[in-house]
């Protein structure tokens, strides 16, 4: 069970990230976690929204250069080695996380991670054999 994320293409330049979520709070698009990494040019926005298929359709109507990509939500427990958890799983089983980045729970002992690993069916099947929990993207929006 794989969850949707878009990336955003983005120049390097005061304004662009400003210009995006601006795009989406007008579409009532919410955007309910991201990471942003950049480099001298250009930067690239990654988010889980509640409405990819609209996201996506808005930002390109803007001009937005937009990727798709599959990525795996993962309960993970909020205390010492939690993270550790699901990362030595993970890595016992061969598979290399990519990048990750959280997603805020509220009133939970526990936080949502975002994974973007190179073999995700696995992770997935690795990860709830030892009883972590995947969270749908129908989900998240309602976290």
């Amino acid at each position: 069970m794989k969850t949707e994320q878009i990336s955003v293409f983005l120049e390097n330049r005061a304004g662009r990230l400003a210009d995006v979520t601006h795009s989406l709070a007008e579409a009532g698009i919410n955007i309910r976690a991201l990471s942003l990494a950049d480099t001298s040019d250009f930067g690239i926005l990654r988010m889980i929204v509640c409405d990819p298929d609209k996201a996506k359709a808005v930002l390109k109507e803007k001009g937005f250069t937009i990727g798709r990509t599959s990525v795996v939500a993962v309960e993970v427990p909020d205390n010492p080695g939690g993270l550790d958890s699901v990362l030595q799983t993970v890595s016992a089983n061969g598979i290399n996380v990519e990048y990750m980045y959280a997603l805020v729970q509220r009133d939970v002992d526990s936080a949502i991670m975002i994974f973007r690993f190179d073999k995700a069916d696995k992770a997935v099947e690795v990860l709830r054999n030892k009883n972590f929990v995947i969270i749908p993207s129908d989900r998240l929006c309602a976290i």
